[in-house]
C-alpha cells in the first residue's frame, strides 16, 4: 500500500466533513428536510429492492432525485449496506476501505462492519483510507443521512468503499469480489454517482444539435448510458464511456455493481426512476450537473 494509506486509528470516527455546507447540519431541519422528500417520492416497484444508484451533490440540488431512490430501500430486509463512491480527490487505481469504527452524521451515526471489512482486506485487493481522505471525499458521506433517515431504529452495519480509477478489467475482478454479497438479500448496495458534469468548467461541451437545445442533448446523452445500464451489459457501458466521454463520475462504482450482478445466481431487474438537472443549459457559457436515481431489485 503506498504512503497515502495506513491505519491511522482503527477506532477513529469520521466526522461529517460537509454538513453545514452541502447539507443542514441541524439535526431537526435536515431529517425534516429529508423526510418530505421521501413523502414526495413515489414507489415505482413492490419487487425487493437490493440495490440504488443515487446523486452525491449538495442536497439543495440532488436531494429529492436521491429520494426517489431511497423510497424503496426497506429497512425490515436490510442488515449490511455497501456504499461505493468514487474518489474526486485522490487518485488510486485500485479501492480503498475505510479505517474508521464509526461514521458520524448530524442525525445518528453508523457502525462500520469490521468482520466484513476484514473479509475484504483478506484478499489484499483493497487499501485503507487515512481518516483525513476519508473525510474529504463527498460521494459516500451524501449517502449517509439518507441510509440514517429510511433505516430509522432497524440494526445494521456500513460497509464503505472508496472506487479508484479502475480499469474495465479490475471492474470485473471488483465485481467477481462483491458478487457473493450482493446475492445476499440481507445485504444491500448504495451505488454513489452523478451523471454529465457540462460546461467549460467541466471541460466538456458535447452536443448533439438533432437533439435540440443543449440540455436535451445532454438528457439524451444521459439516457443513452442509462438504458445501456438497465440493460446490464458491462460492456456496452464501458463502450459508451470511451465513445461519448460522458462525465458521469460514478461510471466506475457502477461499473463495479454491472460486473457484480452479472456474477450473481439472482436474476436482477435495473430500472431508473428519476432524473433531473441543476440548470438547464442554453448556450456554451452555461454549465449544469444531471442527478439520476436507479433501482435494482430482485
Amino acid at each position: 500500500a503506498s504512503n497515502f494509506f495506513f491505519l491511522e486509528n482503527f477506532m477513529a470516527v469520521r466526522q461529517p466533513s460537509h454538513a453545514g455546507s452541502w447539507y443542514s447540519d441541524d439535526r431537526l431541519e435536515l431529517s425534516q428536510q429529508l423526510q418530505q422528500w421521501l413523502d414526495g417520492a413515489r414507489k415505482s416497484t413492490e419487487s425487493p429492492c437490493r440495490a440504488l444508484i443515487g446523486p452525491h451533490a449538495g442536497y439543495s440540488y440532488s436531494g429529492k432525485t436521491a429520494a426517489s431512490a431511497y423510497k424503496h430501500l426497506d429497512p425490515s430486509r436490510v442488515r449490511r449496506i455497501f456504499i461505493l463512491g468514487p474518489s474526486h480527490h485522490l487518485y488510486l487505481k485500485n479501492c480503498a476501505l475505510s479505517g474508521a469504527k464509526t461514521y458520524s452524521t448530524p442525525i445518528g451515526d453508523l457502525t462500520l462492519d469490521t468482520a466484513v471489512i476484514g473479509e475484504l482486506k483478506e484478499t489484499n485487493r483493497f487499501d485503507t483510507m487515512t481518516l483525513s481522505v476519508d473525510e474529504n471525499e463527498h460521494s459516500i458521506e451524501m449517502h449517509l443521512p439518507y441510509i440514517v433517515q429510511v433505516m430509522g431504529s432497524a440494526q445494521f452495519t456500513i460497509v464503505p468503499i472508496m472506487v479508484g480509477s479502475l480499469s474495465p478489467e479490475s471492474e470485473a475482478l471488483y465485481g467477481q469480489l462483491l458478487a457473493k454479497y450482493l446475492d445476499d438479500p440481507t445485504n444491500f448496495f448504495v451505488i454513489s454517482s452523478d451523471f454529465c458534469h457540462w460546461g467549460t468548467r467541466f471541460q466538456y461541451t458535447y452536443h448533439e444539435p438533432s437533439h435540440g437545445p443543449i440540455y436535451k442533448s445532454i438528457e439524451a446523452l444521459d439516457k443513452k448510458g442509462m438504458a445501456i445500464i438497465e440493460s446490464q451489459d458491462a460492456a456496452a457501458f464501458t463502450a459508451y464511456l470511451k465513445q461519448f466521454s460522458n462525465t458521469i463520475c460514478g461510471r466506475h462504482p457502477i461499473g463495479v455493481l454491472l460486473n457484480a450482478i452479472n456474477n450473481t445466481r439472482t436474476r436482477f431487474t435495473v430500472a431508473f426512476v428519476d432524473y433531473a438537472q441543476s440548470s438547464q443549459c442554453m448556450s456554451k457559457r452555461d454549465s449544469s450537473v444531471s442527478y439520476a436515481s436507479a433501482v435494482v431489485t430482485s
